[in-house]
């Protein structure tokens, strides 16, 4: 059959993230996690005390499915919430959310240098770079 979907940058776009999604989710599957929960504790992690709110504009969450998000997480004793002032709180890790995080920390590393062991030596300084421009 011939195919002239792959000469289209968002198409090959699409499939890679849907393939490498689908890679990395089946070996977080391991630990329970999704792929949102561990950016989320990922990001616990590198802002204790980060708000409800600010995690969800970061990861573009609407606050309706960040509450069932957190709530998951928190019941799994993974997070905690703590007093910042009178009105608002910060998310912290527990120490078992510690743990699975340096868990999910290592399971992320090695996916990441497989991905980019794909990639063609004399383009891997310049994937990243290409990826932001289309995002951000």
């Amino acid at each position: 059959m011939r195919d002239p979907l792959p000469q289209y940058p968002g198409y090959a776009l699409r499939r890679a993230a849907h393939a490498t999604a689908a890679q990395l989710s089946a070996r977080l599957a391991d630990l329970g996690l999704k792929q949102v929960d561990a950016s989320v504790l990922l990001l616990v992690e590198a802002n204790p005390a980060i708000t409800a709110s600010a995690l969800g504009r970061h990861l573009d969450i609407q606050r309706a499915n960040m509450v069932p998000l957190l709530k998951r997480l928190e019941d799994a004793g993974w997070i905690d919430r703590t007093p910042i002032d009178g009105k608002s709180q910060g998310l912290t890790l527990t120490a078992s959310g510690k743990t699975l995080v340096g868990k999910a920390h290592a399971i992320i590393e090695e996916f990441e240098q497989n991905l980019l062991a794909r990639v063609p030596a004399e383009h891997r300084d310049h994937l990243l770079p290409a990826l932001d421009a289309l995002w951000r």
